[in-house]
């Protein structure tokens, strides 16, 4: 099954992330997969529905996973956990159902890899991914914190960022900066 994600939006997803390479297509096919999976169309949730991401790598399909689901790392609906797995988890909060697909390897030469993108582009879904339904969230709605002042450089951070040492309240880079001078 050749990827149902319309063209134009595919070499827009291209242009948003600067170029084109395997990871962007293994993105590309997981946030069809969500599209699919969880009524979202043209790459925006239906009615701005609650949807959240959690991606087990920073690899560069996030930037297609962002441009074509809508769920973006400023919005606090897509988080990063760093496991170094392409793992993908994808939740509709409203309807309280979704699904982690991890990416299965695809046989070919990784050298070329124009032929290795057009592999991945054209095969099955339930080839690319080992999918299990979900149905409860993967994590908690995001939470807006107060911002506090470190007592070192003065710059505002969140609250639930903050470290004390020495009866100081310090960002993390300063708490690091203190602690190594011990």
């Amino acid at each position: 099954m050749t990827c149902t994600i319309d063209k134009d939006l595919i070499d827009k997803t291209i242009n948003f992330h600067g170029h084109t390479c395997p990871g962007l297509a293994i993105g590309i096919r997981v946030s069809e997969l969500a599209m699919q999976r969880l009524d979202i169309a043209d790459g925006k949730p239906a009615d701005a529905k609650p949807m959240v991401c959690v991606v087990e790598t920073d690899m560069c399909g996030v930037d297609a996973i962002q441009f074509l689901t809508d769920c973006t790392f400023g919005k606090g609906n897509l988080i990063h956990k760093d496991f170094g797995k392409a793992g993908f988890t994808f939740f509709d909060r409203e309807e309280n159902k979704g699904f982690r697909a991890v990416f299965i390897k695809q046989a070919g030469n990784n050298d070329d890899r124009s032929a290795y993108i057009k592999k991945i582009m054209s095969a099955d879904l339930d080839t690319l991914f080992k999918i299990e339904d979900i149905s409860e969230p993967p994590v908690k709605p995001a939470r807006i914190l107060q911002s506090i002042e470190c007592e070192n450089c003065k710059e505002m951070t969140m609250e639930s960022r903050i470290r004390r040492f020495d009866n100081k309240y310090l960002c993390i880079p300063c708490f690091i900066e203190n602690e190594q001078k011990i």
